[in-house]
């Protein structure tokens, strides 16, 4: 196991690379039911009115209005256009319910269920691969991400147009950030464009305890992870809703602690990263950091000796830019939600980086403070700048 306290040589080179990553989330519709120790209806004042439930509502609608929103307004799928729907055991529910949406459009759908990965950034079977890249639309809801795989890389580059949604349940499809004015979203996400120009050095801050600084280029800020992908060569999560870039390799140092939740788990006790040139150096946080170090040793031991440290690059930074979605332990939704920020450990070759090292795992902020040079953007949780 490669340990992250080991530091590269002061005489090696660190390459230089763009940056990607997002921000916003947090407006929960709140439902109130009769529970048990509540009086019955018959018991109510006249003056109040019980409304119908909405409880009972079946939810094979909720999935059907959900895969709908999916199929037609996030990828716009056209009459007969070529559609892959990759799911594994864990989501077979939302797969065959984007494949009957999609099928209402087009008669060229394939549904694919692949076997459950071992992490995030895990490349799936080669047929599946091969699939991928015969697709103008691709569609992978899936409990570890693809978003970071060669295999999506490629069938991106070959024309398609990609929407991951790791880690995605039936309940988290039909409600939280997936019930969000996406057309919207993309709309306050493009306004972001003036504040983010010509900034260079990003500061984040929490109470909790985090203190880190680093370098982006401006440029290569993402704000298309909108919830739209109605383009040839797009790629987005669902639910989206997030602005995000690439630190500059190398250029980041300091502490990050993640209080929110860390690869798809809310957590119990904060895990204290410590930052040294762009590397994880040191991590605390009881058995979490033990699980930390177990997963992203394994995934060393699979590179070159000499590509091992890679994997505790810090690889993306981003901010949550979505009102609907929640902090529920589930990274396909915490990062998105408004007045959240998140850091990446690991691949970061889908945004433009160097560290090919087939691992992405992602820890959710709460509250934190974000400066982009000396202007502050979000401060405690709060967006400052609108």
């Amino acid at each position: 196991m490669v340990s992250p306290f080991r530091r590269k040589g002061k005489d090696s080179t660190s390459k230089t690379s763009e940056d990607l990553d997002l921000d916003e989330a947090v407006n929960e519709s709140e439902v109130i039911a009769l529970g048990d120790g509540e009086p019955s209806p018959a018991e109510l004042p006249e003056s109040v009115e019980v409304e119908p439930e909405e409880a009972n509502v079946d939810m094979d609608e909720l999935m059907e209005k959900s895969a709908i929103t999916v199929i037609d307004t996030c990828m716009d799928l056209r009459r007969g256009e070529n559609i892959l729907i990759v799911c594994d055991p864990t989501t077979t529910d939302i797969g065959q319910a984007l494949h009957n949406a999609a099928s209402k459009r087009s008669d060229r759908v394939l549904l694919v269920v692949m076997p459950k990965g071992r992490h995030h950034g895990e490349e799936p079977p080669a047929p599946v691969v091969n699939l991928m890249r015969q697709q103008q639309v691709v569609i992978a809801p899936t409990r570890y991400s693809l978003t970071h795989t060669r295999a999506v890389r490629q069938a991106i580059k070959d024309g398609a147009r990609v929407a991951t949604m790791p880690g995605m349940t039936n309940e988290m499809f039909t409600s939280g950030g997936m019930s969000a004015d996406f057309a919207s979203i993309k709309k306050n996400m493009g306004e972001m464009a003036p504040v983010l120009r010509r900034k260079r050095i990003v500061n984040v801050k929490s109470e909790a305890g985090t203190n880190v600084t680093f370098e982006v280029n401006w440029r290569e800020w993402k704000l298309d992870d909108n919830g739209i992908c109605n383009r040839p060569r797009m790629l987005t999560n669902l639910p989206a809703g997030k602005i995000f870039t690439l630190p500059r390799e190398g250029t980041m140092n300091g502490t990050i602690v993640i209080d929110g939740s860390w690869d798809s788990a809310l957590v119990d006790e904060p895990i204290v990263l410590q930052i040294e040139d762009g590397l994880v150096v040191d991590v605390k946080g009881g058995t979490a950091a033990a699980q930390i170090r177990q997963a992203f040793g394994e995934a060393a031991k699979r590179l070159r000796s000499k590509e091992q440290e890679n994997v505790w690059t810090v690889a993306e930074f981003g901010f949550g830019m979505n009102p609907q979605a929640r902090l529920m332990g589930s990274v396909l939704e915490d990062e998105k939600r408004m007045g959240t920020a998140y850091f990446s450990i690991g691949d970061n070759t889908t945004l433009g980086g160097a560290s090919a090292v087939g691992i992405h795992v992602s820890g959710v902020m709460n509250s934190p403070s974000i400066w982009l040079d000396e202007t502050e953007l979000v401060k405690d949780g709060q967006f400052i700048i609108k």
